[in-house]
């Protein structure tokens, strides 16, 4: 579907996005994450044909971006974060409008803006002027003109940023329905939002393709020692003599609080579920009161700020940097 290939784009001596290369699968939704300077939008911004690159190749449905833009373009549908709307009119005048825009058929017009509304919520405000929708409704009137002309892949930068939580809900769920039919990229700072509607992460550092794979693996792959949290209804002293006993567990931590005592243990095994059979077991010979047991996984979050730490930090530098360099000339 979408073939990036060491894709490279330069300000001067800065370095946005570096060598990066992806494959881009037909039918999935990808979660495009990565912290502030780390080259999001400048990639997405490339892969549209909106930015030129200074090397490197992405080709879409076998069309190249720079030599073929045309043809390639007509496979995307973008919403950048702040959607390309004009507030006088109205959403079937201004879909009506992106539809002449990228070519669609005049036989066709009517059936696509119908139906592109219907996707997304917009019929019973089809005539209401842009400018007196809310944020969230502004937001479904960008993600239609995306979708208009039926574009196999669909690009949204920021999709829910600055909307309620219910118009997150609404947006998300309005997301996961055009992955049934399109190849969907979404960037997002909310990492539960990536977790909950995608099936591949790409996460990127200073301009570099640090983690690729779905929200699942990736967790698994920070996760290191397991840990496992284990609570009973007994003190320390009667739960510490038993986990000495466990020779697969390489560390513990124990809470006590009325009575039950919370104690979350480390091990290196990788057969998990076994590992869980064998506490178990071992509680229960010694008498040891359990009511629960729960693997204790990494968050997104975990794995985004490990693969991610210090990005920020250093893209801050190196801009304030450039800054005092322009400035002594």
């Amino acid at each position: 579907m979408v073939e990036v290939s060491h894709l490279t784009k330069k300000y001067g001596d800065f370095t946005a996005v570096s060598d990066l290369s992806f494959t881009i699968e037909d039918g999935l939704i990808y979660g495009f994450l990565g912290p502030n300077g780390a080259g999001k939008s400048t990639t997405m911004n490339i892969m549209t044909g909106c930015l030129s690159a200074t090397e490197g190749e992405v080709v879409i449905d076998g069309h190249d971006i720079f030599e073929d833009a045309k043809e390639a373009k007509k496979c995307i549908g973008y919403l950048p974060e702040i959607p390309p709307l004009y507030p006088d009119l109205t959403p079937v005048e201004y879909l009506e409008f992106v539809a002449r825009a990228k070519g669609v058929k005049a036989k066709d017009l009517d059936e696509q803006i119908a139906d592109v509304m219907e996707q997304t919520g917009l019929t019973v405000y089809a005539n209401r002027l842009i400018k007196n929708l809310s944020k969230g409704y502004k937001q479904r009137v960008g993600i239609a003109q995306a979708i208009i002309g039926y574009p196999s892949l669909i690009i949204l930068d920021e999709p829910t940023v600055g909307l309620d939580p219910k118009q997150i809900i609404e947006i998300r769920n309005l997301i996961k329905n055009l992955g049934k039919k399109h190849t969907v990229v979404l960037s997002s700072h909310i990492l539960s939002e990536v977790q909950a509607i995608c099936d591949r992460v790409m996460i990127i550092s200073r301009g570099k393709m640090v983690a690729f794979d779905a929200p699942d693996n990736l967790e698994s792959l920070m996760m290191g020692e397991a840990s496992i949290e284990v609570k009973a209804n007994c003190g320390r002293d009667v739960i510490e003599p038993v986990i000495a006993k466990m020779d697969f567990v390489t560390g513990y931590d124990i809470t006590e609080e009325n009575g039950t005592c919370t104690a979350t243990l480390r091990t290196a095994e990788t057969d998990r579920q076994k590992v869980q059979g064998d506490m178990f077991r071992i509680f229960g010979e010694n008498a040891v009161p359990v009511f629960q047991m729960t693997p204790v996984k990494a968050s997104l979050e975990d794995v985004f700020v490990e693969l991610t730490v210090g990005s920020s930090e250093a893209y801050e530098a190196e801009m304030e940097a450039e800054k005092e360099e322009e400035a002594e000339e």
